[in-house]
């Protein structure tokens, strides 16, 4: 819903703020702090949500990335500026585009950025690795 801009934070948290007792509301106090509207699917979400609940620190969402040249190379799901590390998710719609996601791939990495690439598998199968592997990026 927020993504699609149905409702803004705003107004769930002003409800929130009128409705202490009601049951749910602390589930959805929590929930407010971790949302991110600029997430475009629920597998991004889980992806950030891996690396948050970890303690690693909250990256970027959808953010347009450029070359030294200020031309446009790549939008990834999650960026991490001071690491210029862009992560992707994924999912079974990249079969389909492997090419364009291959040559963005290349466009970023040419452009200096560092880019790690996760799957469902990784996100739901082996979220400690994921966290390990972000981990070591940001934390060299």
């Amino acid at each position: 819903m927020l993504h699609m801009r149905l409702v803004r934070v705003e107004q769930i948290q002003r409800w929130i703020d009128t409705h202490h007792g009601y049951r749910g509301v602390a589930n959805l106090r929590r929930a407010i702090e971790l949302v991110e509207p600029a997430t475009e699917s629920r597998m991004e979400t889980r992806l950030r949500l891996v690396l948050v609940l970890a303690r690693l620190p909250k990256p970027v969402v959808q953010i347009s990335l450029q070359d030294d040249h200020g031309i446009f190379v790549g939008r990834p799901d999650l960026y991490y500026p001071r690491h210029r590390l862009a992560i992707e998710y994924d999912g079974g719609t990249h079969r389909e585009s492997m090419a364009a996601d291959n040559r963005r791939q290349n466009r970023l990495i040419e452009a200096g950025y560092r880019v790690l690439r996760f799957t469902a598998s990784d996100v739901l199968g082996d979220p400690a690795s994921v966290v390990a592997i972000v981990r070591r990026a940001v934390d060299p």
